[in-house]
């Protein structure tokens, strides 16, 4: 309907999971190379997972397009059958023929059924093919199906595996694997990958590749108005499209020529049934609430909460005017009162002082540039630390044992970590600016500024913040990560902190190796933090375990500034 209105090929928010509209971001790159890899002559056992719209159909279907050669792909895409038919499905999808196949295929025993298999993939194999089995939403495979899986795994030769095998599903296939008695299991999985959803930057690109594609031009969506679709969408492909496309009908509807922030509010509560500026304080709402308090007084309480925020900002805004305003009214009702006396106007020649703004006035009335927040940062590890100018502030921290860490968080996430963290702001005018939190607690924080410590509810920067930050800390192992490549006494830290995460404490020699136990525990801490579990000690994990021990002198969040 909007297509032609904006001269667009097709509507480019379609949620199909169409692979030319995919959008390769550093994400979506690695998640495709893991299943390459795993289409390959050493691949064996691949794990992908991801929450619901990340893009994991998409990837399949882009590797599907890819047309490797001297690949067959058996596609099983309802994983919700038992072993007879779960075996036949694949059976089916290669072409084997095997007895009592068809509408019998019930009929027949799983003997039956991996023999033939089994010889099929001798002779693909023999031919110099190789064969890879995809499991679409393996979260609802059956345990009897899962140890059917597991026992396919076991077809092979002397040299690599006969039957290649992938797991795309929700971070549930990664809970349901982690558990002891899928261990046999968990362990044959040689590369595991979780899809986590864009950041603000990304989704700004993403949206901005999909009107490409459609030969639209990249600012039909103003900067504000993507920024404020990652808001709602928290950078999850399939939620942009769905506010995008109702986003563009609305500004269709009213014939603007782009959509404006105003509009992707109102797209937002329209398919997401979203209140603006809801963020991150809402979803901690929709997550407490109880099953059984209906959905719309839960609805009420935030539109209470949202209209009491909006209030407060309102009041801060226009307090300076209020002020001056009142007492403009005030003075002539006095004058009346006085004698008509001649006398020195000396209040007219010292003002009364301008009252001193708070909260979110006070934050935009101290702003400092990036580099002076950092500065600030810096300090708080190396005070006196100068960095030359025109170097790479980062690089020439980790000369000094300090390591940058940017990425997207939740407040959450910021606790669990525990380190001073630089925060960027995006205010409602397009401005932005960087604050330096530097204590959480509770639902209040302590942000630093030019003019001291500031105070602030949750609620207060919460619609502000765009999730992106930036903090210091200091590795406790000479490497950046920890993968199986990686030998000696760093191993040895890492399964002395995994030990101590559980409860358990390690004497006596370990092991300097990266070995299947020391992955299912790393697998363990990762999924209980919310981490990608990729078979990486990455540098978020990293800090997590180094604060089971922190060094005296390091900086937290639970400093009081």
């Amino acid at each position: 309907m909007y297509a032609a209105h904006y001269n667009l090929r097709e509507p480019p928010f379609s949620i199909a999971p169409d692979p030319a509209f995919l959008y390769m971001s550093s994400r979506h790159q690695e998640a495709l190379g893991h299943l390459l890899y795993g289409t390959g002559q050493y691949g064996g056992f691949v794990q992908l997972t991801g929450e619901v719209g990340t893009g994991k159909t998409t990837i399949v279907r882009t590797l599907l397009a890819q047309r490797l050669a001297n690949v067959d792909i058996a596609m099983i895409h309802n994983p919700r059958q038992n072993e007879i038919e779960f075996v036949a499905s694949i059976c089916d999808e290669l072409g084997v023929v095997y007895p009592g196949g068809g509408s019998d295929a019930g009929q027949t025993s799983i003997k039956v059924l991996v023999d033939a298999l089994n010889q099929h993939l001798l002779a693909s194999h023999a031919a110099g093919r190789r064969t890879v089995l995809i499991i679409d939403e393996a979260q609802n495979l059956p345990q009897p199906v899962l140890e059917q899986v597991r026992l396919l795994t076991n077809l092979e030769t002397d040299k690599e595996k006969l039957l290649r095998i992938m797991l795309i599903g929700q971070p549930e296939l990664g809970e349901m694997l982690a558990r002891p008695d899928l261990r046999q299991l968990a362990s044959r999985i040689t590369a595991r990958f979780h899809l986590t959803p864009l950041g603000v930057v990304e989704t700004l690109q993403y949206i901005i590749h999909r009107l490409h594609v459609v030969g639209g031009p990249a600012d039909l969506f103003t900067d504000a108005a993507m920024r404020r679709v990652h808001l709602y969408s928290q950078g999850i492909p399939r939620q942009i499209n769905v506010i995008c496309d109702r986003a563009l009908l609305g500004a269709y509807a009213r014939g603007l020529r782009s959509v404006t922030p105003s509009i992707v509010d109102q797209a937002a509560v329209e398919v997401l049934g979203a209140m603006p500026h809801r963020s991150v304080i809402s979803r901690w709402l929709g997550r407490l609430r109880p099953r059984a308090v209906p959905l719309p007084w839960v609805e009420a309480v935030l539109a209470v909460a949202a209209l009491v925020i909006a209030g407060v900002l309102l009041d801060q805004t226009l307090g300076r005017s209020r002020t001056t305003a009142g007492a403009a009214a005030v003075r002539p009702a006095a004058a009346t009162a006085e004698p008509e006396v001649a006398k020195p106007d000396v209040a007219a020649k010292v003002p009364p002082p301008a009252p001193k703004a708070s909260g979110i006035g006070a934050l935009r009335a101290t702003a400092q540039p990036l580099p002076a927040v950092m500065a600030r940062l810096i300090g708080l590890w190396r005070p006196g630390l100068n960095i030359p100018r025109g170097e790479n502030v980062c690089r020439s921290l980790a000369r000094n044992g300090l390591d940058c860490l940017k990425g997207d968080a939740s407040w959450d996430e910021l606790r669990e970590m525990n380190r001073p963290a630089i925060l960027t702001l995006d205010f409602e005018d397009g401005r932005r600016q960087y604050v330096l939190l530097r204590s959480i607690d509770g639902d209040n924080l302590s942000v630093d500024t030019a003019d001291g410590p500031l105070r602030l509810s949750l609620s207060m920067l919460d619609p502000l913040w765009n999730g992106e930050f930036l903090l210091l800390w200091q590795r406790p192992i000479p490497e950046t990560e920890i993968n199986r490549s990686v030998k000696g006494e760093s191993i040895v830290w890492l399964r002395k902190m995994l030990a101590q995460a559980e409860g358990k404490t390690l004497t006596g020699a370990l092991p300097t190796n990266f070995g299947p136990e020391l992955r299912g525990q790393l697998s363990r801490f990762q999924i209980a933090h919310g981490l990608p579990d990729n078979g990486t000690a990455d540098a978020r994990t990293l800090l997590l375990l180094a604060n089971l021990a922190p060094k005296s002198g390091t900086p937290s969040l639970g400093d009081a500034p």
